[in-house]
């Protein structure tokens, strides 16, 4: 099975050079950060989307595969002499994907049950580093094959922003104007983050990924795309190619001419370019779990499976403790989710 962008050298190169180090062990990529809590001196190693189960079954049953937890356990006994020597925890995101909210749910609520039968200390976070749910929509098809399996309504925006002038160009950290055009996108960035109350990276963090992207030697493609009318620019979106796996990453917009569907366009136009390049998956990287019109990203949930693909659910992050520290730095990590999630996102929205 192909790694997943998140296990690539591209992608851990990259968050090395933002605040983590890493470390491999049996072909895993491991990132550590480092950090001050209180007057101590700790860190924290998170495995993203690994290791893969070593066994046949395609994905672990609720309740009844105790190996894949043994196989965790023995992976971090092993993984443990090599990192610093106050690290809290190691913590995954399990690569297992369900079809389902509900076979999803049933996992994770059995993993304690055979935590205790396997006699492994693993503990379900309380905040899931990546989204553990998305959706994965089919490009190895023909486009007239992908286009008939989305939403009418989907295949009519794409064709109503062409047909009212929305144009979308595709930009890499090569062309001459690139400076000039990621400006133009951190400027909807911002003006996405202060609408929807949401926090981004400054803007040298993008650079830095679509110019590592650019280089000969990362076997991608990160490229963005902004869709404008009449000059204006209207949308944008940052996606990354490699191998098979095509990945939705980051994505803005203006509050003018929305009735353009800019964004249905300038998605459209990634597919497309994805498929040239060979993927045979475009993950539009997070979901909300379920069709739940109270949900505040409902809209968010509607318009990415509106294109036709198969929602995945992942358990989520795992901690296994590795330090007495371990639970006032969840008491103080629960804190920090509150304030960003709740109180800034709430000032930020005003």
């Amino acid at each position: 099975m192909a790694k997943h962008f998140q296990q690539s050298a591209l992608w851990v190169q990259f968050k090395c050079a933002h605040g983590w180090s890493c470390l491999t062990h049996k072909d895993v990529s491991v990132l550590v950060r480092t950090f001050r809590l209180g007057f101590f001196k700790v860190s924290l190693a998170y495995v993203p989307l690994a290791p893969e189960p070593d066994f046949s079954r395609p994905v672990p049953r609720a309740g009844k595969d105790i190996a894949y937890i043994k196989q965790l356990d023995a992976f971090s006994s092993e993984l443990k002499p090599l990192l610093p020597k106050h690290t809290l925890c190691i913590r995954y995101d399990l690569p297992l994907d369900y079809a389902t909210v509900s076979e999803r749910d049933d996992y994770n609520a059995s993993v304690p049950d055979m935590a205790l039968l396997s006699n492994t200390n693993i503990k379900k976070s309380r905040v899931d580093v990546q989204p553990p749910d998305s959706v994965l929509l089919d490009i190895s098809r023909s486009e007239e094959e992908i286009l008939a399996a989305m939403k009418s309504k989907w295949r009519y925006n794409v064709r109503y922003a062409q047909k009212h002038g929305v144009s979308v160009r595709k930009i890499t950290a090569l062309d001459p104007d690139f400076l000039h055009e990621l400006d133009s996108f951190y400027s909807l960035y911002k003006t996405t983050a202060a609408r929807d109350g949401i926090g981004i990276h400054p803007l040298s963090y993008y650079r830095d990924l679509l110019e590592r992207g650019a280089k000969d030697d990362s076997q991608a493609d990160v490229s963005l795309y902004i869709a404008s009318h009449e000059g204006e620019d209207l949308a944008a979106i940052i996606t990354l190619c490699m191998g098979s796996e095509a990945v939705y990453l980051y994505g803005c917009s203006s509050n003018e001419k929305r009735n353009l569907m800019p964004n249905y366009l300038i998605q459209w136009t990634a597919i497309c370019d994805a498929r040239k390049f060979g993927c045979k998956v475009y993950d539009f990287y997070g979901i909300p779990p379920t069709d739940d019109p109270a949900h505040p990203m409902h809209g968010l949930y509607l318009f990415k499976t509106g294109w036709g693909g198969a929602e995945v659910h992942r358990p989520g992050s795992f901690d296994i403790p590795l330090s007495r520290l371990y639970t006032m730095y969840i008491f103080a990590e629960k804190l920090r989710a509150f304030w960003h999630k709740k109180v800034m996102k709430k000032i930020r929205g005003r």
